[in-house]
Order: C-alpha cells, then sequence, then structure tokens
C-alpha cells in the first residue's frame, strides 16, 4: 500500500493537485495500525490507505484539510491519547498513544 500511496503522490505532483501525507511515526500501547502507516488526504477530500479508524482518522482528515488551505511547506503533528473507555466510546477497539506527522 506505501508503494501506491508514493505513485499517488507522484500523480498528484505531476498534475499540480494537493494532498497532504498523515504517517504514524510513533504509538504507545495498543492500537490498529503499525508505526509507518500512512494515509494521503487529497485536495478534494478523498483518501487512500489508513492509520486508524474511529475518531483518530477522521480528525486526522479534518486537519489535514486545514493544513492544505494553510499553503505549501506546513507540517503538523497530532497527539492522541486514548485511555481504554475513549477508545471504545469512539469505535476503536484499543486504547493508547498514537503520534501522527502531517506534511
Amino acid at each position: 500500500m506505501e508503494e501506491e500511496i508514493y505513485r499517488q503522490i507522484a500523480s498528484l505532483r505531476e498534475i499540480g493537485q494537493g494532498a497532504v501525507l498523515a504517517t504514524i511515526i510513533s504509538k504507545k500501547g495498543s492500537a490498529p495500525r503499525e508505526i509507518g502507516a500512512k494515509m494521503l488526504v487529497r485536495a478534494d477530500g478523498t483518501a487512500s490507505g489508513s492509520i486508524s479508524g474511529g475518531c483518530v482518522e477522521a480528525e486526522t482528515w479534518q486537519e489535514a484539510m486545514r493544513l492544505m488551505k494553510g499553503g505549501a511547506g506546513n507540517s503538523r503533528l497530532l497527539s492522541f491519547h486514548l485511555t481504554e473507555k475513549e477508545a471504545l466510546e469512539s469505535g476503536l477497539i484499543c486504547g493508547g498513544v498514537v503520534e501522527i506527522h502531517l506534511e
């Protein structure tokens, strides 16, 4: 999947369309995806790949859309602290801390 995301990034750059790449850079505790998992969010709102699920992925998508409106050269670090209770309430099956880099 990672190779496909990089192909998509190259295609988007060729046609001048923006996108944000979200990558899990650290995790502590239980999380559905491993470090290095990626999600590409395009300017039209569509996405490829997965970094989690539930509220984590939804909030990451929202931040990616905000970042695209801010212009090139911006990046952002997101940190999600989910207790087991919060994870269950948000539809996730695990809890822990996940940091995601948006670029």
